[in-house]
């Protein structure tokens, strides 16, 4: 069984893609930058509060599947900039909770809308 999810109080895909896809007990999250929901544009400043955007619209997303961040088993996260994984440790710590999710990070040339930060991930019910 398959079935797509789309959260009101994250931003709506800008292009032919769901937010998320259920397949069984899984959740496939599409990559989610810091748009903020309400006006479909980046937030103000850089990197840091990008990433709590990003993590913020995830947690949307999650909770529109009847999952939560702890549900989530395998990140990947895609930056502007490996030189700010820092940042991305920090914020993936107070997000995730133990036992922390798998991850990938993979540096990029560019990402929509000029942002510094994508991340998707994959949920499974009961994922803790």
């Amino acid at each position: 069984m398959r079935r797509t999810v789309e959260a009101e109080d994250a931003p709506k895909p800008v292009g032919p893609y769901a937010q998320a896809v259920l397949a069984g007990d899984f959740v496939f999250l599409a990559g989610q930058i810091g748009l903020d929901p309400a006006t479909g544009r980046l937030v103000a400043g850089g990197t840091r509060e990008q990433l709590v955007q990003v993590l913020e619209n995830l947690h949307a997303v999650l909770r529109a599947t009847g999952h939560g961040l702890a549900d989530v088993v395998k990140t990947t996260v895609y930056l502007v900039d490996l030189a700010e994984m820092a940042l991305v440790n920090e914020a993936y710590a107070r997000y995730f909770p133990a036992p922390h999710p798998a991850r990938a990070t993979v540096q990029v040339a560019a990402l929509p809308a000029g942002a510094r930060v994508e991340i998707e991930a994959v949920a499974v019910r009961g994922g803790t």
